[in-house]
């Protein structure tokens, strides 16, 4: 048995524990070992085996009902236990309460005794204190302060005490009959009050803060209290303003005060609060008034920047002061120090900034007027002025004097950026000194003046002058500088919306003034946009009237029908070469003078005129088989210069004006075949024939048969 309790060691596998069964029976291993297998040898061991764990499970069974029975008897027992303790712990539950209600009546009968001791003891003290303060009157009243309390400086504090409810007494006292005792107790009371400020003095100025706390506590209930803090605060300043800059002294005073306050006095944020209204009511508004008053009406703008820059470090320093326990509203009581020193100057602010910039602006325009010696021309309104723009829109004419500018625009950059950044500092200074509902309408009022000088003084003056020096149609060899005029128009124009959306939109965002502000900006582009399309329009018109004019000059009706057709050597006319380059070179001024979908849409205004200009041309010659060719090269070299328009309507022009040309060259049986081409199938038949009539053969071949 002792070998098969070994074969059940954990962790047991039935397999394993067979096969090492077999192994351990001579001739039972699967190879037989060392002897030949053996089954039947190996049954009989099986069969014993089996018997064995038969006896083994039966012992193990009888050990297993022994123990369970053994468990359950146990089980009983910790049960009657568990009871025995339950009742055991009740009786004492029972026995705590019943002491907790004896400790209760017992409290009670304590607190009653108490009261009882109090109600004695408490007359008691009260006689005691009455006969105490009666002795010391008694001494007052007799004009002799024997006491050593009145007498020894170290009792200063006792003294103080009793003088101070003798003092509340005397004044219960009829006048007439305690006049002299009265006198005698006040007397007292103040040479007390003031030894008590000397002392706080003297310990303020060793830093001794236990004794400056101690005299505080002792002054609290003295009328001089207010005068002990008066002392304390004017003390703490002496010496603490040494540097040029009031604004971080002040700072740097409190931060260092804050700390002493509190450990001295029973009520720091009262006396930090009161610290800093001495502060701003007497050094600050002195600062602030001898920096201010004395540029207001010597230098406007020195005095705008100051008041800026005074009031943004005041806030600021506001600011760094909330951090200090002020009392309960802190925001407001700062806000109403601030309103203290500034509310005479922000009251004028925005009238005084109005009337700067007025006469700040005027100044910038005029010096640059200056320095290019011109004397500025009154531009008309009015119904007349309208009635000659529009006359001279329609019809080109030139109405009034005309003005020869020389190439200049009388725009200035420079001018610009002083004109916005004068604006950008009335902006900030407007944001932060205009109360804060009267912010949009401030801003407003200085968005208007900036239309005034930029908008209209200066650019839509520019635009006039422009307008008025562009030449005529039929001028030669004319300065087309109103380009230059567009460009840099423009350019002010971005300044001016990016400064519009930077600075203005925060200020007016969220108020009724902003729809107006965006009215009048549409209105002033409106205005300008009127005046650049027209400027525009009639410099084109300018361009046709040199083309047309070079065309005029060089173009000759031999170029289309050469006396001798065999030895034409060109490639393309004069009058072609020069048209080219005048347009090349006005592209190019185009492209570099607007910016965006302007480019496009006046290069396609000007390609169609080119194109119209040129096809209208080409229909005031007759030509001849060469003179055709030469023709068709013409074209071929104006659709070469159109392809740098860059814009797919004017380069269709100009090959479908190049399929037209060939109408010249083609033989005539080919007509009808060339007409139905890609170019020509959608033109109207009258345009062809017309075309085709320009050919000097046109009659005697009968050329005309071909379009019945």
């Amino acid at each position: 048995m002792a070998t098969t309790a070994q074969l059940f060691e954990e962790p047991f596998d039935a397999d394993e524990y067979i096969e090492r069964l077999a192994w351990r029976t001579p001739g039972g291993g699967s190879k037989g070992g060392a002897e030949a297998f053996d089954p039947k040898r190996l049954l009989d061991e099986f069969k014993c085996h089996i018997e064995e764990l038969k006896q083994l499970d039966e012992k193990i069974q009888r050990k297993v009902e022994k123990l369970e029975q053994q468990c359950h008897r146990e089980a009983k027992e910790f049960a009657h236990k568990v009871q025995d303790l339950q009742r055991s712990n009740q009786v004492a539950f029972q026995h705590f309460q019943e002491l907790d209600e004896h400790i209760s009546y017992v409290a009670t009968k304590v607190c009653h005794l108490g009261d009882q001791l109090e109600g004695v003891n408490t007359p008691r003290q009260r006689a005691v204190e009455a006969q105490r303060l009666m002795t010391y009157f008694n001494e007052f009243l007799d004009g002799d302060l024997r006491s050593d309390v009145f007498n020894n400086p170290d009792k200063i504090k006792e003294a103080a005490d009793i003088i101070q409810k003798l003092h509340l007494i005397a004044q219960e006292l009829p006048f007439d009959r305690f006049a002299d005792v009265k006198a005698k107790i006040a007397s007292k009371y103040h040479d007390l009050e003031r030894q008590l400020i000397q002392e706080f003095t003297a310990a303020q100025r060793r830093g001794e803060i236990g004794r400056m706390r101690e005299v505080a506590a002792v002054l609290l209930h003295f009328k001089g209290y207010a005068h002990c803090v008066d002392v304390y605060i004017k003390q703490c300043q002496e010496g603490a303003y040494i540097r040029n800059d009031v604004f971080e002294d002040t700072a740097a005073l409190c931060q260092r005060v804050n700390k002493q306050v509190g450990e001295v006095f029973s009520s720091p944020e009262t006396v930090m609060a009161k610290l800093i209204q001495n502060i701003f009511e007497n050094k600050l508004q002195a600062h602030v008034r001898e920096k201010l008053d004395g540029t207001r009406h010597s230098d406007v703008e020195q005095y705008l920047r100051n008041l800026y820059d005074l009031y943004t470090r005041t806030t600021a320093l506001a600011a760094k002061l909330t951090e200090f326990n002020l009392g309960s509203d802190k925001h407001t009581f700062l806000s109403k120090l601030i309103k203290s020193i500034f509310s005479s100057y922000l009251e004028s602010y925005i009238d005084i900034e109005r009337e700067y910039l007025r006469t700040r602006g005027a100044m910038i325009l005029q010096r640059y007027y200056d320095s290019k010696n011109h004397q500025k021309r009154s531009i008309g309104t009015g119904s007349i002025q309208e009635l000659k723009e529009r006359i001279r829109q329609r019809t080109n004419l030139t109405l009034g004097p005309s003005i020869d500018t020389h190439g200049e625009t009388f725009l200035s950059p420079e001018l610009v950026v002083n004109l916005l950044q004068e604006t950008r500092h009335a902006f900030e200074r407007c944001h932060k000194l205009s109360d804060p509902s009267d912010l949009p309408k401030n801003a407003f009022s200085i968005f208007l003046l900036l239309v005034e000088h930029l908008c209209v003084e200066h650019i839509d003056y520019a635009l006039e002058i422009g307008l008025a020096a562009i030449p005529s149609s039929d001028a030669k060899n004319a300065n087309l500088y109103f380009l230059d005029v567009v460009q840099q128009a423009n350019s002010i124009f971005h300044l001016f919306d990016k400064q519009f959306n930077d600075q203005l939109m925060p200020l007016i965002s969220s108020s009724p003034k902003l729809a107006e502000c965006l009215h009048k900006k549409k209105e002033v582009i409106e205005q300008m946009e009127v005046k650049l399309d027209t400027g525009i329009d009639r410099t084109l018109n300018c361009m046709m009237g040199q083309m047309k004019h070079i065309l005029t000059t060089e173009q000759k009706k031999t170029d289309f029908r050469p006396e001798d057709e065999n030895n034409v050597m060109i490639q393309y006319t004069t009058a072609c070469s020069k048209v080219c380059a005048y347009v090349s070179r006005q592209v190019d001024h185009v492209r570099k003078s607007m910016d965006g979908k302007n480019v496009d849409t006046v290069l396609t205004e000007l390609g169609i005129r080119f194109h119209r200009l040129i096809h209208e041309h080409l229909q005031q010659f007759s030509y001849s088989s060469m003179g055709g060719m030469l023709a068709i090269c013409d074209v071929a070299e104006y659709r070469r210069c159109a392809k740098d328009f860059r814009v797919p309507l004017v380069l269709q022009l100009f090959d479908t004006l190049h399929a037209l040309c060939n109408l010249l060259v083609v033989a005539p049986d080919n007509l009808k075949q060339v007409c139905s081409g890609e170019h020509l199938t959608n033109l109207d038949r009258n345009l062809l024939h017309a075309f085709v009539q320009l050919r000097v053969d046109y009659r005697s071949a009968r050329l005309g048969r071909h379009f019945s």
